[in-house]
């Protein structure tokens, strides 16, 4: 997997340091990585989703494992045979039906979080088929980082000062 470094965030402080020349705008109704990404499922992700009514079996691909090494970290998210779109993903509006909802490596893509020390690296997948990274019309990293993941870098907040404490 290749990536690129975009942003760092102070964890004590909250200063974000960043690529200025980097810029992403998610396309509106694309559903490219709906289609193209083996979705790993946290254990918080299927029960919000079965709270939402739906039974894992519908969901949750057994078949498909994730793993660090030797240690199993979760399933993956379940596919449709007919087109390998994600089984939430409406073929016709291509929008997410759980969206509010959406796992959390749905909700970070194209980012990676990584955390050293009391500092947060982020990153950005550079998947050929994602059109917004680096979309013309895209917004600066700093801005969406404090727009869409206030609670993420929050929760690695509260971590850093625990780990330390």
């Amino acid at each position: 997997m290749e990536k690129r470094w975009v942003a760092r965030i102070n964890l004590d402080t909250l200063e974000i340091d960043y690529d200025p020349s980097f810029k992403f705008k998610c396309v509106e109704n694309c559903g490219k990585c709906c289609r193209d990404l083996e979705v790993p499922l946290r254990d918080e992700d299927i029960e919000e989703i079965e709270a939402l009514g739906y039974s894992a079996w519908e969901f949750v691909d057994y078949e498909k494992m994730f793993y660090r090494g030797d240690r199993f970290l979760s399933y993956a998210l379940k596919k449709r045979p007919f087109d390998g779109g994600c089984v939430f993903l409406d073929p016709e509006t291509m929008k997410c039906r759980i969206y509010e909802k959406r796992p959390l490596a749905c909700r970070l893509y194209p980012f990676i979080f990584v955390k050293k020390g009391n500092l947060m690296e982020v990153y950005v997948k550079r998947d050929s088929f994602c059109p917004g990274i680096d979309h013309p019309e895209g917004e600066s990293i700093d801005r969406i980082l404090l727009r869409d993941y206030r609670d993420v870098i929050e929760t690695y907040r509260r971590k850093a000062v625990k780990d330390r404490g």
